[in-house]
This record gives C-alpha cells, structure tokens and sequence, in this order.
C-alpha cells in the first residue's frame, strides 16, 4: 500500500454549528495530527490538530513566539499586527525578554492576589444586573452584562479610567476584526499605544494602587514598555472574559438540561467554567509558532523557519483526550484544555478570568431565573469575523 502524504490545508473558518469548530478539523486529525497548511501569506508551513501535539509544540522552547518570525494564518491584514514590533508586547518575545517581563507582572496574577479581588468583582456584577433589572427586558447581554464586567475590573487592576472604555473597546474591536483594513487596524493600534502612553507618563507623576503604577514604580522598564505590556493586558484583560460570559451563557441557553443541572447544584460552578473554556475554545485562530531548528513533531519533520499554527479548537475536542468531546458535560473532568495555552506563554490572567465566570453565570441565572434568548438562537451574531470566538450582541428577556 502505497503511503499518501497529506495535502495542504487552508485555516477553515465555516462553522455547520456555531458552537462546534469547523468540521474538518475534526476528519483532519484523524487523517494526521500535523499536516502541511498554507498561511495567509502564501508561507508553506502547518497545522496541529491533536492535543498531544498542540501542547507539544506550546512547551517546546524550539518554537519561536518572535513578531518577525510568524506569518498569518488567515487574513492577510492580520500580518499588520503579527509583523509590528512593539517594546512591552511580551506575548510576541521569547526567553530571556519574555521571563524579565514575566516576572515582573507574575506578582501582580497570583491566586491570592486574585481571591482578593472577588468581593470587588461580586459587587461590580451585582450593579450591572441592577441595571439591567432596572432597565428592564429585553437587554443585550453583551452591552449590559458580559462587556462591561470585565472592562471594569482589568481598568481597576491597570488603573486606566472606566470613563474611557468607548474607546479602547472600540480600538481593541478593529484590532480583533478580520475584515479590518490595514489603515483601521493601524490607527486602532497607534490610538491604544497613545492613550494608554499618556497615561503611563501620568501615573509618574500621579501614581495610584494599580498596576500600571506599580511597573512605573518599580523601575526596570521603559515607558514604551510598559505601555506595550499595558497594551496587551488591557485587551486581553476584556476581549476574552466577554466573549466567555455571552458565549457561555448562549451555550447554556442552548443547553437547557446541563443548565439546569448547575441550577440544582451551584458546586459544579468550577466544573462549568473549566467545560465551557474547553468546549468553546474563543481563542479560535492559532497561535502561531516558527521553528528555530529542524525538528520532529508527531513524525513530521519541520524545518526551521517553518510555522506551525495550533488549533486550540481542535485539541480541546480530541477524543484521545476527552470522552465524547463534541458534548457539554459540566460534570466531567476538563482539567487539561488548552484553552490558557500551555507552557511559558499560558495566560497570565487566567485566574482572573475564572473567577468572573465563577461569580457571573450564577449571579446571571440567579437574578434572572427565566432568562431566555429574545430571538431564535439561529438569529443570535456570532462573531466568525473575529480572532476572539463570541457573540456580537445576546438579544435576552426574562
């Protein structure tokens, strides 16, 4: 029997269901755990698709995160913010850049530090639904829930004012958004680098309790690198815990018996949470890594310079790794998802962003125990044309 090898791929995108990945995946892992993709650009490089796979290459210091050395996977306006060098943006730096950073701000996410602020989160979430039961049905969950809990809390954290949320939102959208023109994009990351610039330079002469204040005060770091690492924080920090809080709470609308479930039993909270991260993957497009040598992964030999796009997607719903994957069980054991990444790179805000889904889905049900969607689910705006997975609006009543 002759051995065929596998043809290259595109980054598919169409999604038969709005909450499963695209199908290929799924026939594509089976076939082969790494095949020949080619990016955006034209660069003949790979796609890994399996768990074991995807988490190899995440722990393997001889993949490269460095701007220069990565090309888009879809998207060729994407190469605007994968190309641009920017001082602070420590997830595009390797080791020994990557850990000064790393350290730096490790001390400012730790689980204490983060326990500490969940009478903080309890209350800004308890305001939002008064709000919205004052406003009364329907809402869109996205504006008056899940956007503006953890816009609230990361400007606390960095100490960047609330009232100016429009904007960086608005900047962080066009950075996110496929479909945005090279200028837009570029406009949206010089308005971010400027606003959130100024401020840095202000907190040196008007220094607060936050972080921001403290990477100024504890010297060690330029003001472009603080404003490049404030930069990534600040989307991070809001981007990806919205679109988990719509997105979650669409998939439990969808899913009526694992919601009711939870309903009965608030101890499978933390089950929930880990569920949804692996059952939703938002982080939908990558990374992206480049070989620095030549190496083997899963019998593929990569040369250097190679890249290699991660499906976190698909590695979170490998049947090697997790019984029957393609269904939400909040009562299963999910602890090994790659939803945080893995390795040096996992997200450093990771705990943060458990602790607001811990406190908001309940609070959300509890407050509103008839919450339905106010429009079929089939109507709801998925957000396909964004490198973060979620829901453009969430049309709700009760």
């Amino acid at each position: 029997m002759t051995h065929t090898e596998p043809q290259p791929v595109t980054y598919p995108m169409f999604r038969a269901h709005p909450l499963d990945p695209p199908a290929e995946l799924g026939r594509w892992r089976e076939e082969s755990p790494v095949r020949p993709m080619v990016f955006a650009d034209g660069h003949l490089g790979w796609l890994a698709i399996s768990h074991a796979a995807v988490r190899a290459v995440l722990a393997d210091p001889r993949f490269s995160t460095r701007v220069e050395l990565l090309h888009p996977p879809v998207g060729q306006r994407m190469s605007q913010m994968v190309r641009r060098q920017m001082p602070g943006f420590f997830l595009r730096e390797d080791p020994p850049e990557h850990t000064r950073f790393r350290k730096l701000l490790t001390g400012q996410f730790t689980v204490r530090r983060m326990k500490q602020l969940e009478p903080r989160i309890e209350k800004i979430t308890g305001d939002r639904l008064d709000a919205m039961e004052t406003a009364g049905a329907p809402a869109d969950l996205v504006r008056d829930f899940a956007l503006p809990i953890p816009s609230l809390v990361i400007c606390e954290l960095l100490g960047v004012p609330y009232a100016d949320h429009e904007r960086f939102q608005r900047d962080s959208s066009a950075l996110l958004n496929l479909e945005s023109t090279p200028e837009r994009t570029r406009e949206a990351l010089d308005g971010l680098i400027g606003y959130l610039g100024e401020l840095v330079v202000r907190k040196q002469s008007e220094p607060g309790d936050d972080l921001i204040s403290g990477l100024v005060a504890g010297g060690g770091l330029t003001v472009p690198e603080i404003t490049g690492a404030a930069v990534l924080l600040l989307i991070a920090g809001h981007e990806t815990t919205a679109n988990m809080l719509a997105l979650g709470t669409y998939t439990l609308l969808r899913h009526p018996d694992q919601l009711h479930a939870l309903r009965d039993d608030p101890a499978l909270i933390d089950g929930t949470v880990e569920e949804l991260l692996r059952y939703l993957s938002i982080v939908h497009l990558g990374p992206v890594r480049a070989a620095l040598e030549d190496l083997e992964l899963e019998g593929q030999v990569i040369r250097a310079g190679e890249n290699v796009a991660l499906s976190l997607g698909a590695a979170n719903r490998d049947p090697h790794r997790f019984a029957a994957p393609d269904a939400l069980d909040i009562t299963r054991d999910a602890v090994g998802h790659v939803s945080f990444g893995h390795g040096i790179h996992q997200c450093l805000g990771q705990q943060l962003a458990r602790i607001e889904m811990r406190i908001g889905y309940p609070a959300l049900f509890r407050r509103f125990p008839g919450l339905h969607l106010a429009i079929p689910a089939e109507d709801v705006p998925l957000r396909s044309n964004m490198a973060i997975y979620g829901v453009h609006e969430l049309p709700v009543t009760w």
